[in-house]
C-alpha cells in the first residue's frame, strides 16, 4: 500500500494518444463524495461502479463509502482513507471491499479532492478498479499508472467545472450562507456535466482504438452529446436539428467544447420557446476556411430580452461558458432577431486529419 501525496499532471507524463489507451483498458467505477455534508457521503455513482459492487444508485446515495467494507477489510488501509480525506490530500491503496452479494474483492482505489477557486475540497473523486485474481503482479506499475491517469485526468476536469460553479463572491471572508446554497444547487446540475464528460471519454476510448486516430471525432461527440439532450429536454412540438462536421481535435478542445455546447443547447431547450406551442433549434459546427472551427446554436423562439449579457455571471451555467470560452481563446457573439437568437461562437483550433 501506497500513499501519492502528489502526483504529476497528466499533461506532464502523457501525450494525449498515452492517455486514450489508459481509458482503453480499464474498466473503472467512479464515485464521488461531499465532505462538506455529515459523514461525506456519496453523491454520484457511475454504472461500473454498479456493477463492481453490485449496490444500485438508490441503495447508495446520501451513504457514506464504509458499506462497502467488511470483516476482513484491513484497518491500516481504513486508517490510510481517513487520513488523508481529513488532511484533503490524494490516496492510493489496494482495499479488500464487499460486494452487495457478500462477496469480497480485491479493489485498487485512488482518491483525490475536487478544489473550489481557495484550494478547498468541494467533493471527493474515487477512482476504483477490481485487481482480479488472475492478475500476478497486483502492484504493477502500469496499472497503477494507467489508473493514476484515469483519476487525474477525471479529477482535472471536474475541478474545471467545479471551480467556475462554486466560485464565492468575496474570496478574502468565509464561505457565506449563498456559497453554501451553490454548492448544493450544484448537485442538482453536476451529473449531467459529468454524463457529457463520459462521451468525451468514450470517444477516447474508440480513437484508442482506431489505428488511423490521432485526437477525438467532435462532430460524432457533438452529435451524441445534443441528441441525448434533445431526448432528455425536448417537448412535443420543438424540432432539433444538428448538423456537424467530422472534426478531429485534441482532448482538451474537446472537452471544453462539449461542455459549452451542454450548456447553451439545454438552455436553449429550457427557456427559448416559454409557451410557445412550436420551434426550431438548430447546432451547426463546421471548420472555417481562415482555420478553427465555428459553432452557431439558432433558434426561433421567444429571444434573449435586450438588457440580459450571454453568458449570464448570474446563474452556474454562464460563469462555466465564460471560462470554457476563456481557455479555448474563442469569441462569442450574440444575435437577437425579429424570433429567436442565434449564437455564434468561434474557436481557434487546429485540426487532426485521418491518416490515409
Amino acid at each position: 500500500m501506497e500513499r501519492f501525496v502528489e502526483k504529476p499532471k497528466l499533461t506532464s507524463v502523457l501525450d494525449d494518444g498515452q492517455a486514450l489507451a489508459g481509458f482503453s483498458r480499464l474498466s473503472v467505477a467512479m464515485v464521488i463524495t461531499n465532505p462538506n455534508t455529515s459523514d461525506n457521503p456519496i453523491v454520484y455513482i457511475n454504472d461500473a461502479f454498479e456493477r463492481t459492487t453490485g449496490y444500485e444508485r438508490s441503495r447508495v446515495i446520501g451513504r457514506n463509502c464504509r458499506f462497502l467494507q467488511g470483516p476482513d477489510t484491513d484497518p491500516d488501509s481504513i486508517e490510510m482513507i481517513r487520513s488523508a480525506i481529513e488532511a484533503g490530500e490524494d490516496v492510493s491503496v489496494d482495499i479488500l471491499n464487499y460486494r452487495a452479494t457478500g462477496e469480497a474483492f480485491m479493489n485498487r482505489l485512488l482518491i483525490a479532492p475536487i478544489n473550489d477557486g481557495l484550494g478547498k475540497p468541494v467533493y471527493y473523486l474515487g477512482i476504483q478498479k477490481e485487481l482480479r485474481d488472475d492478475e500476478k503482479d497486483r502492484s504493477s506499475e502500469a496499472t497503477r499508472l494507467h489508473l493514476d491517469t484515469v483519476c487525474s485526468r477525471v479529477s482535472q476536469d471536474l475541478g474545471l467545472i467545479v471551480s467556475t460553479l462554486v466560485a464565492r463572491s468575496n474570496v478574502d471572508s468565509p464561505a457565506t450562507e449563498d456559497d453554501l446554497k451553490r454548492q448544493l444547487r450544484l448537485l442538482d446540475v453536476l451529473p449531467g456535466r459529468l454524463e457529457c464528460l463520459q462521451f468525451v471519454y468514450e470517444e477516447m476510448k474508440l480513437a484508442d482504438q482506431q489505428w488511423n486516430r490521432d485526437g477525438v471525432d467532435l462532430g460524432s461527440l457533438l452529435s451524441r452529446i445534443s441528441h441525448t439532450i434533445a431526448h432528455n429536454e425536448g417537448r412535443p412540438g420543438v424540432r432539433f436539428v444538428s448538423l456537424v462536421e467530422p472534426l478531429e481535435v485534441n482532448l482538451e478542445t474537446a472537452i471544453r467544447v462539449s461542455l459549452i455546447t451542454f450548456e447553451l443547447v439545454s438552455n436553449a431547450f429550457q427557456h427559448a420557446f416559454d409557451g410557445l406551442d412550436q420551434g426550431y433549434l438548430e447546432l451547426r459546427v463546421n471548420r472555417l476556411a481562415a482555420g478553427g472551427l465555428r459553432m452557431t446554436i439558432a433558434d426561433d423562439g421567444v429571444g434573449i430580452p435586450g438588457k440580459m449579457a450571454l453568458p449570464s455571471s448570474h446563474s452556474v451555467g454562464g460563469r462555466l461558458v465564460a471560462s470554457l470560452l476563456d481557455g479555448l481563446d474563442a469569441t462569442l457573439n450574440v444575435v437577437r432577431g425579429a424570433a429567436g437568437t442565434v449564437i455564434m461562437i468561434d474557436v481557434p483550433v487546429g485540426f487532426t486529419d485521418y491518416k490515409q
